[in-house]
């Protein structure tokens, strides 16, 4: 079709501000002949002769790259293969993300799938609800796997009562205290079950010379520029501290107003003032973060639990005798075990432009693909790679990467193009991973949501991220030493003069609206 043309056409275009890979292999660039023609029933083709055969659909895909490099197409020709697809992916890199997801929003430079991780930003709400893209809420019952998305997660990923895409599923609550297990048994230390024991061991990392080398050169927390996914969001959980929000007989408190929130603001400070914390963890990345523990600079590390196979194969050479013990459940005096859940389980939509997406018979051929996704074999695809090639796999389905040069540049892209990423019978074959896992899969019965993801506050969307920052500086400013307690809440009441207010009572609006 003469339009699809032009829509590839600005695709490329936008090249310039996109990574664009064309992964369909020779021949792939029929334009239409795919998502109308193959129809909703369109699977694998057939192998009974040509007259069985189905015509393979193309389908576009605007997608999120979490890597320096898209996949080479190995891989991604195997997808096709066992959906019968022909696919042309184009690149955004994660760390433009939300720049170049707004420039193709207000420029039209759609895809048939558009991979939306940012929900919360005001052009990606208003574009959903604006009828731009299918709402596909009364169709997941129709395929095998989407149909087992539950209720909860479709509400979770709704806006204002309606699905807009197909979520992409995530563990509930990932987070957790991964720490140097061989210092602890070095200095006699238990593994930390509080954050007073937790305090101590970080107290006697940076003091007690855990790794024998007769200098000061260790601390006992690595932690990173970030709020929520750094150390703060999940020690805030053991305190006491709501999800973003509480929710009380219908009155709202952001979670800075709370208790639990002072609490862990004062323990940071703690931290900071003792040493105990990497004295520049207000400005450094992730992978400095992560690099100091790999290099024995640091023995805990406070985030995603399966990050200590990474942290872990980092230190290979380097801290050979490292030993990683991951912990779930700490929690601080008087407190029940809690733990955070990173928007409430979602990870943003596969969402479907009617712009690109003409009809229904179009949609359920899209959705056809999406269900194959998650699927068994197309998750071992892009969690593995191919069996032989990337990984090994024994009798009890525990996979091996046995060339991890070519699954980072074949496989590992394409992480983030999972709808879903647990509840498989392939797993990893390394015990650390194993048991993140298994922690991982026990916090959901200690999560905690947050009451308001789903719901709309028109403040909060033109404004939310200006008046976030007030907050983000404010808390920093108070670990650091620089405001105190009264200062911090002069900048909450700052908060709430410059709209913070209006967020509060809009949100308690659709909460009741909602049947709350």
């Amino acid at each position: 079709m003469e339009t699809k043309r032009m829509k590839q056409a600005g695709l490329t275009l936008l090249g310039c501000a996109l990574l664009l890979s064309a992964c369909s292999g020779n021949g792939a660039g029929g334009q239409a002949e795919g998502k109308g023609s193959a129809g909703a029933n369109a699977g694998a083709a057939g192998t009974g002769g040509a007259a069985e055969t189905v015509e393979a659909a193309s389908i576009t895909w605007l997608n999120v790259l979490h890597t320096a490099s898209p996949p080479t197409g190995t891989v991604v020709k195997k997808i096709e293969e066992a959906t019968n697809t022909k696919l042309s992916f184009s690149w955004i890199p994660d760390a433009s993300k939300e720049e170049r997801i707004n420039t193709s929003l207000a420029s039209g430079s759609l895809a048939d799938i558009v991979t939306l991780t940012i929900l919360d930003n005001s052009s990606v709400r208003s574009a959903l609800k604006s009828g731009m893209f299918w709402e596909v809420g009364p169709y997941l019952d129709e395929f095998p796997n989407l149909k087992g998305i539950s209720a909860d997660t479709r509400k979770s990923a709704s806006i204002e009562g309606k699905l807009y895409g197909v979520p992409l599923q995530k563990a509930l609550a990932r987070n957790g205290v991964i720490i140097r297990k061989d210092w602890l048994d070095k200095l006699g230390l238990p593994l930390p079950k509080t954050t007073d024991e937790l305090l101590q061991a970080a107290k006697a990392f940076t003091e007690q010379d855990p790794d024998g080398n007769g200098m000061d050169d260790t601390t006992g927390f690595t932690d990173r520029s970030d709020l929520i996914y750094g150390a703060f969001k999940t020690l805030g959980s053991y305190f006491g501290t709501p999800n973003v929000w509480k929710v009380e007989n219908g009155k709202a408190t952001p979670e800075f107003e709370t208790e639990g929130y002072l609490n862990t603001m004062n323990y940071m400070k703690q931290l900071y003032d003792g040493g105990y914390i990497n004295q520049d963890f207000a400005v450094t990345a992730k992978t400095d973060q992560q690099q100091k523990l790999a290099q024995g600079k640091a023995g805990i590390y406070v985030g995603a639990l399966f990050d200590s196979k990474n942290l872990l194969n980092m230190a290979k050479g380097v801290q050979d005798g490292m030993e990683l013990a991951m912990v779930n459940d700490i929690t601080a005096p008087g407190q029940p075990r809690a733990l955070w859940s990173a928007n409430n389980g979602i990870g943003g939509l596969l969402a479907f432009p009617r712009s690109e997406v003409k009809d229904e018979a179009e949609l359920k051929r899209v959705l056809k693909f999406v269900d194959d996704l998650m699927s068994e074999d197309i998750y071992a695809l892009t969690t593995y790679g191919i069996e032989g090639v990337h990984y090994s796999v024994d009798a009890d389905k525990a996979a091996t990467i046995t060339n991890q040069d070519l699954w980072q540049q074949e496989v590992q892209p394409l992480a983030g193009s999972r709808p879903k990423d647990y509840d498989y019978a392939i797993h990893d074959a390394d015990k650390l991973k194993q048991e993140a896992d298994r922690l991982i899969a026990e916090n959901a019965d200690y999560a905690v949501l947050n009451p308001f993801y789903s719901l709309e506050s028109q403040t909060w969307s033109t404004q939310g991220s200006e008046l976030q920052k007030i907050i983000t500086d404010a808390t920093y400013k108070f670990i650091l030493g620089k405001i105190d307690e009264a200062q911090f809440k002069a900048e909450v009441e700052k908060w709430r003069k410059s709209g913070g207010q209006s967020i509060i009572e809009e949100y308690e609006a659709a909460y009741k609206q909602a049947g709350h």
